[in-house]
């Protein structure tokens, strides 16, 4: 196994993630917005990173050239770096195939971790379980000295409790917020309790935040290592990394600041409870959501479009019947905000074009 030394640790800011021995900063870098960044400035967001002491980068196959992005920008300085990237294949050709693909993008000759990307479904988490499954892939990659660390990600804790108990995960993922905190109740704690590392994603909702550095700071104290903020400007890169300097945990004022940003967003933000589904019509309601949020808050427009035309039913083919309202335990007016946001995209769409 070649092993990196991770350099220029600061004991104050970092952390080990769970028992992995790797040892990186407790806020790391997101690999979802560079994708829209050009190389040239995607590279100087990385190296504003590095310098500043992040060494912890999370990316992903499906993230287009994020991973090629990364790359570019730690050659040679791959010794400073923790790389986690992910394949979404569940069976084992697929993950083969993703993982070589992930080490010739990112220049690498391993990454330290790699992750079953979004297992959402019992049917996921049996096809990668499974014999040919992906983890099949990622144990002969661990035993060939190409990925040090197997790990998982994904948006539903009662499917990752079960991944958990199937399966001796090194690393989870998940999303932690003031608006998502269904991890936190049993799922992190049975993570910390089994020596995972423990890695928070989406930490701002998406972008539907905006108190980020409350946010951040809230997260840090809910028993995960490390948070993953997406960045795009050397601006956030100092701001994110500035609340490892200030007082944990938040004070009560702070707190009710967090919980204001929870009540304005109560009635639009799709939690992914997937209560409201099967839809009748067919639509993917929490998927559907969560491209709303890549086209506007991300910005990733044509990455978006692209995975909305291989999808069964979209925004526009809503009927409105009502029942996804009925059963949403957040009285959520899903008919109301997806026709929003189809016409929204129309419109953006229709402007871009003039």
């Amino acid at each position: 196994m070649i092993s990196y030394p991770i350099m220029g640790i600061n004991t104050d800011t970092h952390t080990h993630l769970g028992n992995t021995g790797l040892k990186i900063c407790r806020v790391g870098f997101g690999g979802i917005p560079i994708q829209r960044l050009a190389m040239t400035e995607s590279e100087q967001l990385v190296h504003a990173a590095l310098e500043r002491g992040i060494n912890f980068f999370d990316t992903s196959r499906i993230y287009t050239d994020s991973e090629a992005k990364l790359g570019r920008a730690l050659a040679g300085k791959r010794n400073r770096a923790v790389i986690a990237s992910k394949t979404y294949s569940r069976d084992a050709g697929g993950a083969r195939q993703d993982l070589e693909t992930s080490l010739k993008e990112l220049g690498t000759d391993h990454v330290e971790i790699y992750q079953c990307h979004n297992v959402s479904t019992e049917k996921d988490l049996e096809r990668i379980l499974a014999p040919g499954g992906a983890l099949a892939a990622l144990e002969k990659a661990r035993d060939q000295g190409l990925v040090q660390f197997v790990g998982i990600t994904g948006h539903k804790p009662w499917i990752l409790e079960k991944a958990l108990n199937a399966y001796a995960f090194a690393t989870l993922q998940v999303p932690v917020n003031i608006i998502e905190q269904s991890s936190l109740t049993a799922l992190i704690p049975a993570a910390r309790a089994k020596g995972m590392g423990i890695i928070a994603m989406k930490p701002v909702a998406g972008g539907a935040l905006r108190e980020v550095s409350l946010n951040l700071r809230f997260i840090l104290t809910s028993g995960v290592d490390a948070v993953i903020p997406g960045m795009d400007d050397p601006i956030q890169v100092t701001q994110n990394l500035a609340i490892l300097e200030k007082p944990m945990p938040l004070t009560p004022a702070e707190m009710q600041r967090l919980e204001k940003e929870k009540e304005r967003l109560g009635n639009s933000f799709c939690r992914r409870c997937e209560y409201c589904m099967p839809c009748p019509e067919g639509l993917n309601i929490p998927i559907l959501n969560l491209m709303e949020g890549y086209y506007f808050r991300y910005n990733l427009k044509e990455w978006t479009l692209e995975r909305m035309a291989g999808m069964d039913k979209i925004f526009s083919d809503c009927t409105a019947c009502g029942v996804c309202i009925s059963r949403c335990p957040y009285e959520l007016n899903m008919p109301e905000l997806f026709k929003s946001a189809s016409e929204r995209i129309a419109a953006d769409q229709k402007n871009r074009k003039h």
